[in-house]
């Protein structure tokens, strides 16, 4: 079984018509901007709450692919799930048989107020159980949670789990909260309950670090903002006490590459000051990190060891971490042998979402 261990879906309007009965009047808006109609963003309360993936045209995303050297060609319908058996075919095409699906808006604080996150994380999950349905249990996928109130999360992860989810998408910052702090503690204990894994796609919930790290002067985009956190959280739930507290509890960090692995697992080891930190704290700790196809995998499985890589294709976005054949790339991959690629492609990602 091949699974593509991060692939997206886009919200569109659709999305919100999830909203319950009182919780409509948390309804998202969608705004173009006049100087480029590919600039749409969610406005909730009269604020900006995040972009909507650019819908470009079949040309555009050729012209895009060729400047990137990576393929980025999916179909709005199939990205944006309004036609589930065309994404299912579409992942025939590329020869995957399961999709990990993560949310697009969720890259950054959504919601002020606790009742409109719960409001907005409600009607996204919903949504994505109704696809879980259609799909033949080959679009599983990772939920959002209100992480301002916690009775409320515990209770979403419960849905999703019996409605097709595999993990619950946490972002590296939550508000002003790390993950590692015991204020999470209760949702690592439904998590492992439900034998659900904490996904941390890269993401940034903390408003300060947001506009701290905002580019103002150079190209770099969104990698202070958004991998970065991904990075720092990474070791510090290494040298923290969250891993032997939870001792079953699997985490996924997602769309950071795994370049990054070898300086952070040096940097654990050297940085605990104790003889008993394990070598490899991705297999004792439970740790999966996502891999791009230019990574330098003989570098990263040194440290990573060859169970805890796994590699998606960002499928439906355009950035920096998108390959739509990005598992046709790595199975080309001269430097792994196939037994290894196979571990990455069926073995570690089945285990990374206990599937």
């Amino acid at each position: 079984m091949i699974i593509d261990a991060d692939a997206h879906v886009v919200e569109t309007a659709h999305t919100w018509d999830y909203l319950d009965g009182s919780e409509k009047k948390y309804r998202p808006q969608l705004f173009q901007s006049a100087d480029n109609p590919n600039a749409q963003y969610w406005f909730l309360d009269g604020k900006n709450i995040g972009f909507r993936n650019a819908t470009l045209s079949e040309q555009e995303l050729i012209a895009l692919s060729k400047a990137t050297g990576r393929t980025l060609q999916t179909a709005a319908d199939a990205r944006e799930l309004r036609d589930v058996e065309l994404r299912l075919q579409h992942m025939d095409a590329l020869g995957i048989d399961v999709q990990i699906l993560f949310n697009t808006l969720w890259i950054a604080r959504v919601a002020d107020k606790p009742e409109a996150e719960i409001a907005l994380c409600g009607a996204w999950n919903r949504w994505m159980a109704d696809v879980w349905k259609q799909g033949e249990n080959r679009l599983r996928w990772s939920c959002v949670v209100p992480a301002m109130t916690i009775s409320e999360t515990l209770r979403q992860i419960r849905f999703a789990r019996d409605n097709g989810a595999v993990a619950v998408s946490l972002r590296p910052f939550e508000n002003d909260r790390h993950l590692v702090e015991p204020y999470f503690y209760p949702i690592y204990e439904e998590a492992s309950r439900l034998g659900m894994t904490i996904a941390i796609h890269i993401a940034n919930g903390s408003p300060q670090l947001m506009d701290q790290f905002k580019p103002r002067y150079d190209k770099m985009g969104g990698f202070a903002q958004f991998r970065i956190p991904t990075v720092i959280t990474c070791l510090s739930l290494m040298m923290s006490d969250v891993p032997t507290l939870f001792p079953k509890l699997r985490w996924a960090f997602v769309e950071a590459s795994a370049q990054w692995l070898p300086w952070v697992v040096n940097e654990a080891i050297r940085r605990s000051g104790t003889k008993g930190f394990p070598k490899n704290p991705c297999k004792e700790f439970r740790i999966y990190i996502t891999a791009q196809t230019d990574d330098d995998f003989p570098y990263v499985l040194k440290y990573a060891g060859e169970d805890n890589i796994v590699i998606g294709t960002d499928y439906g976005h355009t950035d920096a971490s998108s390959e739509v054949d990005a598992i046709e790339v790595f199975r080309n991959n001269s430097d792994v042998s196939d037994t290894v690629k196979k571990r990455i492609l069926d073995d570690n990602p089945r285990a990374a979402y206990g599937l």
